[in-house]
């Protein structure tokens, strides 16, 4: 279990992120983990079978040596996200920008560690875990290109539902601290974290300590973090926490097509589409792209559903985020009943 202790400064402090990096780089175990042990996922491992012969075999030996099924993951390739939201090429940028001597120290102790190296393949994987020790800079840039080429392939497709999803966790989460404090925000993290007297306690495979010390701390929702936490120590940046965000079992559902039903014959083919689309709360542009419509003419729609009751909208930063209301959800579900 690791113990995370806060002090009143680091509550003052608490902020949230999403970050496609670190989707990227956990998907990976997901990916390990397989259709038998990821069944949260395997709709996404199944699409992703689907795109597999667009990456190369040695690439995915790579990834599969850094980023292991359990244990260590080594912290530059997840530096903590600077904003709320970045893109996946400015997270990039970043780990291209570490610094060689941690890199080589990380590697190092990846490529030993107890956990992490306890399946078969062992000394294939040291072998090629040595070789990026020995030249960090040239294999920090092999590194990259594997990284960007994975996650064009398995997670930029699905990016914009799963940002969908993060970001109905962080807006739920800040009401939760606006209404009941950080008690209430933090009480239903995940079971494997608790949190009293000031400390965070996060049920892992060892036993540790570690002190905020007035460095804040980052809460970051992760799809693919599923079923576990990932928490990062190091300094000098703030300690983080990544979990798995309230809803995920909605993130690969499938809806009925509502085009050719009876509601589509009220609302017209789009609206009942749209309504069908947002089990989910989604920007304009999200819904856009999910649709592929153009933004102004997806506004009217969302207005027109608002309008009837349909839609509800919420502001969260600079983005407005559109969900069902318990009316749209009993007009859809009814609407998907057979006669």
């Amino acid at each position: 279990m690791i113990h995370l202790h806060v002090t009143a400064i680091d509550l003052t402090r608490v902020r949230f992120a999403t970050s496609p990096l670190m989707e990227t780089v956990a998907s990976l175990r997901t990916l390990a983990a397989g259709r038998r042990g990821a069944h949260l996922h395997r709709p996404w491992i199944d699409g992703f079978a689907e795109r597999a012969d667009r990456l190369r075999d040695r690439d995915l030996e790579l990834l599969r040596a850094l980023v292991r099924p359990a244990g260590y993951i080594p912290d530059f390739l997840v530096p903590p996200p600077e904003r709320r939201s970045s893109s996946f090429a400015e997270e990039l940028a970043r780990v291209a920008d570490a610094d060689p001597e941690i890199v080589t120290r990380e590697l190092a102790h990846l490529a030993t560690h107890r956990i992490a190296q306890q399946r078969p393949g062992r000394e294939s994987r040291h072998a090629l875990l040595r070789a990026l020790v020995d030249r960090p800079d040239a294999g920090l840039g092999r590194i990259i290109g594997a990284i960007e080429t994975y996650h064009r392939v398995a997670i930029a497709p699905d990016w914009k539902r799963i940002e969908a999803l993060l970001n109905d966790d962080v807006a739920y989460r800040l009401d939760a601290l606006a209404d009941g404090g950080v008690d209430r925000m933090m009480g239903n993290l995940h079971p494997s974290v608790t949190f009293a007297d000031q400390t965070l306690r996060i049920v892992k495979y060892y036993e540790g300590h570690a002190e905020c010390g007035g460095r804040g701390l980052l809460l970051v929702p992760c799809a693919f973090a599923w079923p576990d936490v990932l928490v990062r120590t190091a300094e000098p940046s703030s300690p983080s926490i990544s979990y798995s965000p309230r809803g995920l079992g909605r993130l690969w559902e499938e809806h009925p097509e509502q085009a050719g039903s009876a509601l589509a014959g009220v609302l017209g083919h789009t609206r009942a589409a749209l309504l069908a689309q947002l089990d989910l709360p989604m920007s304009t542009s999200q819904a856009a792209t999910q649709m592929a419509l153009a933004a102004p003419t997806l506004s009217v729609h969302l207005q027109a559903l608002r309008a009837a009751g349909l839609l509800t909208s919420r502001r969260a930063g600079r983005q407005v985020l559109y969900s069902r209301t318990d009316l749209g959800d009993r007009l859809l579900s009814g609407a998907g009943r057979p006669n």
